[in-house]
């Protein structure tokens, strides 16, 4: 436990005090959370005033709690990626621990560890923590359900069965109906396979049904009261229930915003986010269905080894159906990892099928000298390159995905980006170049668990060196230096405190500057995306603007600073002209303002 807690803590806890909140849906997030301290309302979540009800709450009352106990006006810059992110990190954690526990029941001591250290290592598990969003939580409380509903078929007691429930129902207030979806799919199926359906009085349905609403109703009926008259005399019912749920699932949601991945690539990117341990996949499936007709197992192991398998299995089949980002399927993640373990534990006991798991040590080495090659390549051709702090001035902005992809950034690295990144690169291409090495030498000495934590070690060093990457990444990613410049000028007297602070387009494209600032701005042709349904009530503040309204405004009344995202800086340069001034630049982003600065 010590070591795994080792791991959480070097990986997850060390890296929550930076990058600061970066834009779209890290900042756009937390403002959500950062607005109920400010309006004392728990049930309708607003962003920037204005409401948002696309998203359950339970994530945001969590950070909400986190902020006001971490921060304060005079330390929210430097402490609220810390209060954001901690829940985040002991979500990982509780993952790890969960996913160590039901393995040590389910199989081994052994495989509890591997689940835990796979958990910690995996890289999707890392990427998706970056930002705020309610995935992690969500795998964490139907992980919990799946947990309680094996154990509530075990024993007689009935506490796990009402575990199962609230589970369940905090799940909903996670991220919707899909969560029912999603378990009641697999305990179903699960039932009929395993022939329990007849043991579902143990589930208490009654009472059990009933915490379930207790829990779960108030917030929806609240909402639901408290949000009518939108657009098209449409509510929080209409909204939340069937354009957020129905119309999601089938692309047609308002506004249609979001990618379809191919199937292709939704299927083989798997590989990356389970990685490395998605490297040791086929020799676990051989050696099960090698056993298929020998395998031994605790009853509750294999109740275990059926129901990860067929929740794993729906949960992806069914975001392969529907419009999808990558992080939908996080919930799949700890199931996966949790088979894989019990399996690699499985050979690691048997002498005469260790072998089967060559490939994978060998694939990981291959694949070490090939990363490690690359980045020392991209080193090298660096190395006459002056440091670059803004990193954003190097890269290529190809607008893979237009950047609604997580990964869309990825492709915008070119050779000028290592001189920004080479001591994450040097971190990276030592642990490549010698990890994979050293656990393939463990494993041709038949020491497959020094193996196997050698290639947990290298890829929390990989980890580390991709947290440092991305911070090197916090200029382009987020606008706080923009908000603490804007401070700054308030603080010296340069600017008035009531400065007209506007941002050019979705507030998505600088969520971090509002939430830094914590106030307003207004939005210039930002009527879009998340705050379009919202602007159609009718006590939406007066924050949105006409790219004519703003010409019209500009150089007159109280003086103007326009936050441009580099994705507007022609259409702003068309409608404004020579009449900018430019306080600042960074990564292609600008603040403008209309006359000059007080001395």
């Amino acid at each position: 436990m010590a070591l795994v807690l080792a791991f959480w803590a070097a990986i997850f806890l060390a890296s929550l005090a930076a990058p600061p909140m970066l834009d779209d849906a890290d900042a756009t997030h937390a403002q959500a959370a950062q607005a109920m301290l400010d309006t004392g309302d728990l049930v309708t979540l607003h962003v920037d005033g204005v409401r948002y009800l696309e998203k359950a709450p339970l994530p945001y009352w969590i950070t909400a709690l986190s902020l006001r106990v971490f921060t304060s006006p005079q330390t929210l810059v430097t402490n609220a990626a810390f209060a954001v992110h901690l829940p985040l990190a002991l979500t990982v954690l509780g993952l790890a621990l969960l996913g160590y526990a039901w393995s040590r029941r389910a199989f081994s001591s052994r495989a509890a560890l591997y689940t835990a250290l796979m958990t910690l290592t995996a890289a999707g598990v890392f990427l998706f923590t970056r930002v705020f969003i309610p995935d992690a939580l969500l795998s964490l409380l139907l992980a919990a359900a799946l947990y309680s509903l094996l154990r509530a078929l075990e024993h007689e007691s009935r506490a796990f069965a009402y575990a199962m429930w609230l589970a369940l129902a905090l799940a909903v207030l996670t991220k919707g109906l899909v969560a029912l979806v999603l378990f009641g799919g697999a305990a179903m199926v699960f039932g009929l396979l395993t022939g329990t359906m007849a043991d579902w009085r143990r589930l208490a349905p009654c009472s059990g049904g009933l915490l379930f609403l207790a829990v779960a109703a108030p917030w929806h009926v609240l909402a639901g009261l408290r949000n009518t008259g939108g657009a098209g005399g449409h509510g929080f019912f209409w909204f939340y229930f069937i354009n957020e749920h129905v119309l999601r699932f089938l692309g047609e949601r308002m506004p249609r915003d979001y990618n379809k991945l191919p199937a292709a690539l939704y299927w083989s990117l798997h590989l990356v986010w389970l990685f490395p341990w998605s490297l040791f996949a086929p020799a676990v499936v051989r050696d099960a269905w090698q056993r298929r007709g020998s395998l031994r197992a605790s009853e509750f192991g294999s109740r275990t080894i059926v129901l990860l398998s067929v929740f794993s299995a729906l949960l992806l089949v069914f975001f392969s159906l529907s419009t999808n980002q990558e992080y939908y399927t996080f919930p799949a993640y700890l199931p996966l990892l949790m088979l894989l373990a019990a399996g690699l534990a499985r050979i690691e006991t048997d002498a005469g099928s260790s072998r089967t798991i060559t490939f994978g040590f060998a694939a990981l080495a291959v694949l070490g000298i090939v990363f490690a090659g690359a980045l020392g390549y991209g080193l090298w051709s660096a190395r006459g390159l002056a440091y670059v702090p803004d990193i954003g001035s190097v890269l290529a902005h190809r607008g893979v995905g237009d950047y609604t992809l997580s990964m869309s950034h990825f492709f915008d690295l070119t050779g000028a980006s290592f001189a920004a990144l080479r001591l994450p690169a040097s971190i990276a291409l030592a642990a490549f170049a010698l990890g994979p090495l050293v656990a393939w030498a463990f494993y041709g000495r038949a020491k497959m668990h020094a193996a196997l934590l050698t290639v947990a070690l290298t890829s929390g060093l990989f980890l580390i060196a991709a947290h440092i990457a991305l911070v090197r990444f916090a200029p382009m990613l987020s606008s706080e230096d923009f908000a603490a410049r804007i401070l700054q000028m308030q603080h010296d007297g340069r600017i008035a405190p009531n400065t007209e602070v506007l941002i050019y387009g979705d507030q998505a494209f600088g969520s971090s500057l509002p939430f830094y600032l914590h106030r307003r701005v207004l939005l210039v042709d930002g009527r879009s995306t998340s705050m379009l349904f919202g602007s159609t009530f009718p006590d939406v503040p007066t924050i949105f603007l006409a790219p004519a309204e703003l010409a019209a405004q500009w150089g007159r009344g109280p003086r103007k600073l326009l936050f441009v995202p580099l994705e507007q800086r022609n259409t702003v340069d068309a409608l404004l002209g020579t009449q900018q001034l430019v306080i600042a630049e960074i990564s292609g982003k600008a603040l403008v303002t209309d006359r000059p600065l007080q001395p």
